[in-house]
Parts: structure tokens; sequence; C-alpha cells
């Protein structure tokens, strides 16, 4: 490809004590945590709102939060749960049991009262909030591992952010890889990519004739779903369905049609990924309306504006999370937080035998009730980088434990755990790579999160 040289004179901006690059959950928790600690944070968003795959994503469900027996989620995302469930956010029938206690049990909520919520949040905090903004490049310093500045770009042009910290939390490893910083890739580094899907919101769904809430309800909606693709129905015999789930009222996000083949990381296969992504959504509208009680009358909102993007990029951080430590039920002296979801493999194409191995993989990679694995504060750490985090679906983990943690309330934990390490380097001069981790986990305890290993170490754990 032929390169073509750009020069411009960029306007410099007031320099930040953090600059975070993504508002999903953890570019949100990090942002709010920093800044209630009295850091002055910019918070950069593509999207027009905070929230990423909850809003933008129509994501409108939050993975399990408990192990069966107590939450395990505390902090930001415990605080952001509890006060959405107070102003309604969270339909009817759904209880704080849900998230405070329950086995495997998802907490759907209403994505516009999260945006709402999220920007008060932000701006009670003091966050400066730059929405419709992207980061295009870096000024780093290579020898010693440093971001000096952040080049964004939105309507007024480019701008040059100079800052003391920044955090990663696009989920895609932008920041990272403009930096430098060794990555992975999905299809790169990986035999298979597991395939995003395009969330849906609709109205109109009777939910006391529809299926929720009864104990057969995936099993009767899977075999509809099979009815369907022997009738020719669905262009893709995709077999794995998520399913529709209650918002509230009469309506339900749809979370269906996954999009095979798909490669995050390049504009081409996004688009096409979303054009098609439309017509699917178009093709289980039908499938309900015909197939499943309750959902005769219902009628497509919109479909999101953010592709459900699964696995992309992931940083390679001071350690990697592996599935081992999932099954062994590790718990680490510098873990952030502790969780229970099963590894969560999507199907990677439409064969009756991945269908399969879809189907068997949550028996094997399976925490029981009271079980939880640590998330080691290391994993948000680029390999040997002094003033960048990275948070969310970017950690470092191996492709099945990344299955279990790339989600919401995980997000969240890894975010409020960043945006408090970024203000502690900054306090200390301690460097991202080497943190003295038991006084971060002080703090973050102090902030309520739940971290019950029973010793601390001053050093993070390394491979």
């Amino acid at each position: 490809m032929a390169e073509f040289r750009l020069v411009r004179d960029v306007p410099v901006e007031e320099n930040y004590d953090l600059v975070v690059i993504g508002a999903g959950p953890a570019g949100c928790a990090a942002a709010i945590s920093a800044a209630r600690l009295g850091a002055n944070v910019l918070l950069v968003e593509a999207m027009s709102c905070l929230g990423g795959m909850a809003t933008s994503g129509l994501v409108t469900a939050f993975d399990p939060m408990a192990d069966g027996e107590r939450m395990l989620v505390g902090g930001f995302m415990q605080e952001l749960v509890e006060t959405m469930w107070r102003r309604g956010y969270i339909p009817a029938g759904v209880t704080p049991d849900y998230w405070r206690k329950l086995y495997h049990r998802w907490t759907p909520f209403h994505p516009e009262g999260l945006k709402l919520l999220l920007d008060e949040l932000v701006l009670d905090a003091g966050v400066h909030v730059r929405l419709l903004t992207r980061a295009i490049d870096v000024d780093i310093d290579a020898a010693t591992k440093m971001v000096n500045g952040v080049l964004l770009h939105n309507i007024e042009g480019y701008r040059y952010v100079p800052a003391k910290t920044f955090i990663d939390a696009t989920g895609d490893a932008v920041l990272a890889d403009l930096c430098g910083a060794p990555c992975r890739e999905a299809g790169r580094d990986t035999d298979t990519i597991m395939p995003p899907t395009l969330c849906s919101l609709f109205a109109g769904i009777d939910w006391n004739r529809a299926l929720e809430g009864r104990p057969d309800r995936l099993p009767e909606e899977q075999t509809r779903l099979a009815e369907a693709i022997e009738d020719g129905l669905l262009s893709q015999p995709d077999h794995h369905l998520p399913g529709m789930w209650k918002v509230g009222g009469t309506l339900g996000y749809l979370n269906a049609g996954h999009i095979f083949g798909t490669n995050a990381l390049r504009c081409a296969d996004l688009t096409e990924a979303m054009m098609h992504g439309r017509r699917l959504v178009s093709e289980y509208t039908r499938f309900y309306q015909e197939h499943i009680p309750g959902c005769e009358q219902i009628e497509l909102a919109t479909t999101a504006a953010l592709l459900g993007v699964r696995e992309s990029r992931r940083i390679v951080g001071e350690y990697e999370l592996t599935i081992d430590d999932y099954m062994a039920r590790r718990q680490f002296p510098d873990q952030i937080g502790v969780y229970n979801k099963f590894v969560d493999i999507h199907v990677t194409d439409a064969t009756s035998e991945e269908y399969e191995r879809f189907r068997h993989q949550h028996d094997r990679h399976r925490l029981g009730e009271g079980e939880c694995h640590g998330i080691p504060y290391s994993i948000l750490v680029p390999k040997g980088w002094s003033n960048l985090w990275a948070a969310g679906r970017c950690n470092s983990s191996d492709v099945e434990v990344h299955g279990a943690i790339r989600v919401q309330p995980a997000a969240a934990m890894m975010g409020q755990a960043v945006g408090t390490a970024a203000v502690q380097s900054l306090h200390t001069g301690q460097p991202a790579c080497d943190l003295d981790t038991r006084a971060l986990i002080d703090t973050l305890r102090s902030q309520g999160a739940y971290l019950p290993q029973p010793s601390l170490s001053r050093s993070m754990t390394r491979r």
C-alpha cells in the first residue's frame, strides 16, 4: 500500500492527570474512580453516549455478579446496579437477589436509564468528557515505555492532549496497539474468531404470555428455532440463540444472529457485519412473530449503533490469566476482583458439530456455587509500560478464560482498579509495571470491592 505523509499544525490542549480512551463499563469506572480520588481526568468516547456495549451496543443485561451465596462484584459496579434498581431502570420482577446472591443470573436493565445515570456520575465526579471523538495516534518515548500524549480527532479537527497517565478501555486495545505494545489478535494468533452479534430492541411483547420466567423457556425456544431452521425461515442454520430478554413494560432486547467470519479489526468486515446483522435481525423478527408466544405483535424499535464484538485484540500483559488458573479457582495476592461466570465461547460456525461443542463447554468450564477465581492486577498492565493500563475486553488472558471475563461486571471491576492504580502512580511515582499492589488492594477494599485473598503482596503476579 502506498503511503501518504500528512503534516498538520495541531492545537495542544491542557495537560491532564489521566486520559481514558473508551467509555464502556471499564472506561466509565476508571474515569469516575480516578476523578473521585482527585485526579483531573479526560474521558474520550467514539460514540454519542457513555456505556459502550451496554448502551450503544444494546447488550442490556449485566452478566452474573453473584456465586449463589454472595455478591462478588462490589465497588463501582455494585453502586451502579443498586442505583439503577432504586430509580426503576431495572424491570419489575427483577429483585436485588439477582445480583446479590443468585447463581448465574443475568440482570436486565433499560439502556436509556443507564445513559442518564452515567452522564450524572461523570459530571458529579468532575470528569471531562469528549464524545464523538477518537484516538488516532500517540506520542511515546519507546525507550522508557512512557506515553506522553494522544492525538484525538472529532468535528473540531485534530487535538493533541498531553497527560501523565493513560488507560486503554477501547475493547480492541486500540491505544495499546498505537503505542506499539505487544498484542494478540483473534484470527492472527488464534485459529478461530468468536463471531459478533448485532443486538436489537423490540416493543409490543406480551410478557404475560411469553416464555419469560418459565424453567422450560430456553429448551422450548430452542425447539422452535430448530423447526424454523428446518422450514428455511432463517438464512443460516445457527442453532445458538442467546434469546430475547425483558427490559421493561413490553420491551425486550434480542441477542441473536452470529455474524460468522468477521474480523473486528478490519473496517470492511465491520461494515459488512453491520449490514448483515440488520438483515439477520429482520429474519429473527419474523421467527419470534410466527413461533414464540407473546411475540405475535412485536415491532422492531432499533438495532444497535455498535456491533457486539466478543473477540478482537488483547494486550500481552505482565501476566496472562489462563484456563488453568480458572479451573484451579486460583486466588492471587494482587487480585482486583473475583468472578464466577462460566467460560462462554460462542459458536464459530453454523455446523451441528460446533453447536454440540458449545452446548457441552459449560459443563467442562463452570465454577460451582460458592466458588470463584481471581482477576490479578497484572493482566491490566501492558508488559513493561510505565504509565499505560488496559481494562475490559482487551485484558491479558487466554482465549478460554477471556470468554468468562470479557463481560460488563468484570470490565467495571478492572476499570475501577486501573483508575485507582493511575492515581496511586501519580501520587507515588510508582510505574504501572511495578506498582505496590498491597496499597492498591487496600484502597479498593475501602471503596467496597470484595477482595477475599488472605494474603497481600507489594509485587504483582508475574509468570
